[in-house]
């Protein structure tokens, strides 16, 4: 979750280029951050809580830095917390991403011997257990020996006072290396080292790097050299400015109809490529978390219904328990947004050992995910920079649904029914739509509970609009199928407790109303997201009935209603509370 960058070279500027670097990364975790550099034969610290922002620091000039932002796993949000963390003497700085999930008993070991922790997190340990190494064995030796007594998923960067040298580890979370002329970078993520240099070389989990004058890899296990595989890469991360919008998920809702209409114009090569893949699969599985997980639902809905075709939709974090179906002619198709999600890496990773084939569907060049695919398919949605998804759901549903009429013929039967679908967007997103939701923000920010429900392919956005809601504006907001309303939810039903209800015109249409008459009875409130209107409804939110690119324009209305409530409650939409744009713990 958390962002690493760090630099060595000639520059001595070190804490700016770390700084900025971290901004860029910010996304990654906002809870504190902090940057280190070396200054001769001493260490100097700069930590603090809370958001980058706009930032300074006054370390001084420096050849050698490195610096975090955090996202907490261990211990609270303090500085003490905050990384780098240092060993008893303060001349070794660690940072970590990742859990190291034996460190209660490796740090008790190393408190016997006389080791003093000053925070609360597993990452201290990784200092001490270096700086006990080093006692009997050099620096890259003392890392080595330290990281493979970590269990979990891990990356560490170490920087020591007495060495020119930094080095770091990996085994799970991202870590990149960027080589310039006599200057290195490394970070959990391209879009930092981009700026400088496009020669990269992407660690593999089980190597250390060591980074002095030149650049050595080493395997971590048998402590062999090894040859980089340097790429130069000739993409470039885009800029994400905000514009004329106050904050980046408002910017990313307006942004989708150029999504759609970038892949509904654009992709029929790629989408019939990978429709081939699936015809050719005898088994095929979505995996995805999160956003991600609705819209792979929302596939597998599409497939039935369009392309009469099963495909098995998964909780990535739950596929382990399903993997036994897996055999060398099963299609994986995961989604990700940022590509480096571990929930779904991990299951990946088991796949591929199985021999089962890996399609990757994300928005992150050369991420974890994408590296690890047989077969690429970028999303294409730009940078997002939002912690809630919003463009690159989008982006994934319109993918789905390319691919669902491919398979039933070709995608010309719902082109025009997407393009269409992000004029409507436009439409929805006009002041005068805008001043209603807000209105309705009003009044739902005073609630402490929402339901959201769905049946068919609505139920993926019964969820993700649940999602939205409960992410940025932190009410509690539960989506669920229509049909299971009477299964126990219903119970939870009382005067004025607000439900909005997706109706689009299709086959769920009449059992939907149903629901609604059922909640309205309790003295519940309908929101209707709907084609028409209808007298059950408290307030009709309309969306046009654009056939199955409803899919596209429904969700719209929830991911506005969430940014509104966000501002109503007085949070920032951005960087919701102990969330994080990239999960990379499990």
């Amino acid at each position: 979750m958390c962002g690493i960058t760090c630099y060595k070279g000639q520059r001595t500027d070190a804490a700016q280029i770390v700084l900025r670097g971290l901004k860029t990364l910010e996304y990654r975790g906002y809870d504190s951050w902090g940057i280190v550099v070396k200054k001769g034969k001493t260490i100097a610290i700069d930590k603090h809580t809370g958001k980058i922002g706009d930032a300074t620091t006054t370390l001084p000039s420096a050849t050698i830095g490195m610096g975090h932002t955090r996202w907490a796993t261990h211990g609270g949000v303090t500085v003490k917390n905050a990384h780098p963390h240092l060993d008893c003497t303060k001349t070794l700085a660690v940072l970590h991403n990742g859990i190291i999930e034996n460190f209660a008993p490796l740090k008790e070991k190393l408190q016997q011997k006389g080791h003093t922790f000053r925070s609360e997190t597993d990452t201290e340990v990784a200092s001490h257990l270096i700086e006990d190494n080093l006692k009997t064995m050099g620096f890259a030796s003392s890392v080595r020996k330290a990281f493979n007594e970590f269990s979990g998923l891990n990356a560490i960067i170490v920087l020591n006072a007495s060495s020119q040298e930094l080095v770091a580890s990996k085994n799970g979370s991202p870590l990149i290396v960027g080589v310039g002329k006599d200057e290195f970078f490394i970070a959990s993520d391209a879009s930092a080292i981009l700026p400088y240099t496009n020669k990269l070389l992407f660690l593999k989990d089980n190597e250390m790097v060591i980074v002095g004058d030149k650049l050595q890899l080493i395997d971590l296990i048998t402590g062999t050299k090894l040859t980089p595989n340097y790429e130069t890469v000739d993409w470039k991360v885009e800029e994400a400015n905000l514009g004329k919008h106050a904050h980046y998920m408002i910017k990313e809702i307006y942004d989708q109809p150029k999504v759609i209409r970038n892949i509904t114009q654009n992709y029929e090569g790629q989408i019939k490529i990978l429709a081939e893949s699936i015809r050719a699969a005898r088994g095929t599985f979505f995996i995805a978390a999160g956003t991600a997980y609705y819209a792979a639902l929302a596939g597998a809905y599409l497939f039935s219904k369009i392309a009469h075709r099963h495909v098995n939709a998964a909780v990535a974090s739950e596929f382990n328990y399903l993997e036994d179906f897996l055999t060398r002619k099963s299609l994986i198709i995961a989604l990700s947004q940022s590509g480096e999600t571990i929930d779904v890496i991990e299951p990946l990773q088991r796949a591929k050992k199985k021999g089962s084939s890996i399609v990757a569907i994300t928005n992150s060049l050369g991420s974890s995910i994408y590296r690890l695919a047989d077969h690429k398919l970028l999303l294409g949605a730009g940078p997002e920079k939002a912690v809630a998804s919003t463009k690159a759901y989008i982006a994934k549903l319109a993918i789905l649904l390319l691919l669902a009429y491919e398979l039933d013929g070709g995608i010309k039967k719902i082109t025009d029914q997407m393009l269409h679908a992000a004029r409507e967007i436009e439409k929805m997103v006009s002041p005068k739509n805008l001043r209603a939701l807000q209105r309705l923000a009003k009044t739902l920010a005073t609630k402490e509970h929402i339901y959201t429900l769905g049946r068919g392919v609505s139920l993926s956005s019964a969820l993700e609009a649940a999602l939205k809601i409960k992410e940025v504006s932190y009410i509690h907001t539960e989506g669920l199928a229509g049909g299971e309303l009477k299964h126990g939810t219903i119970a939870l039903i009382s005067k004025g407790t607000p439900c909005i209800v997706f109706l689009p015109n299709d086959e769920t249409y009449d059992a939907m109303i149903s629901n609604a008459t059922e909640i309205k009875a309790r003295g519940g409130i309908i929101i209707g997201i709907s084609f028409k209107n209808n007298p059950i409804f408290n307030e009709w939110i309309k969306v046009e009935d654009l056939g199955a690119a409803t899919l596209l324009t429904q969700i719209v209305p929830a991911q506005m209603l969430g940014y509104f409530l966000a501002l109503e409650k007085g949070y920032d939409p951005d960087k919701p509370r102990n969330l994080a744009k990239s999960v990379t713990v499990k």
